[in-house]
């Protein structure tokens, strides 16, 4: 008797925009703040040649994001681009653009006491991150080719890829504490590869 084949899994590339054109010390997230566009364009190089033809890029819909999508589309004119506010960085509400001096450790300190629930400046808990995610993962996971699966390509965020890495380790009903939150994102301009299940 032969086994059953094994359930098809699409792939997800977690691809990170190149360097913000930002201030060093800046709390950034939601700010819409342009990349680097040598940096940018070198990216797009990058990941045209290895992305599989009939990939499907969805992308944040922050321009850092949205640059990069575009000039990858202008080098693989075979790719399919989608915006996707899902996959947008976390939205510090009032601290975006200060520095992180500026909002102080106290209001920093206060974020990570409560750190999956606390609004940090008023704008978005990492509960609620977490759920955006999910919601896009379980779309990832849903979109099928021809062959049964697909390359699902995200053109996103550092935090938005340790929220990948959480929800696929983790699930969403379990929210984490600040030391238990994964470190490890793919570098500016870089990817990573999951599989979906």
């Amino acid at each position: 008797m032969t086994p059953p084949p094994a359930a098809a899994k699409n792939r997800l590339w977690l691809v990170r925009h190149a360097a913000p054109l930002v201030a060093p010390g800046t709390c950034y997230g939601a700010l819409d703040v342009p990349a680097d566009a040598q940096d940018t364009r070198a990216a797009a190089e990058r990941l045209a040649t290895a992305l599989p033809a009939g990939a499907l890029v969805v992308y944040s819909t922050l321009q850092r994001c949205e640059l990069l999508a575009h000039e990858l589309q202008a080098l693989r004119p075979d790719l399919t681009l989608t915006p996707d506010a899902r996959l947008r960085e976390m939205d510090f509400g009032r601290w975006e653009g200060q520095t992180w001096e500026a909002i102080g450790k106290s209001a920093i300190d206060t974020w990570v006491a409560g750190f999956a629930t606390h609004a940090p400046g008023g704008g978005e808990s990492l509960a609620h991150m977490l759920h955006r995610v999910a919601a896009a993962l379980q779309t990832a996971r849903e979109w099928r080719n021809d062959q049964g699966t697909m390359d699902v390509v995200w053109i996103t965020h550092a935090g938005v890829a340790r929220c990948v890495a959480w929800l696929l380790e983790r699930g969403e009903s379990a929210l984490p504490r600040s030391e238990d939150w994964p470190a490890a994102a793919p570098g500016w301009g870089e990817w990573e590869i999951r599989e979906l299940a």
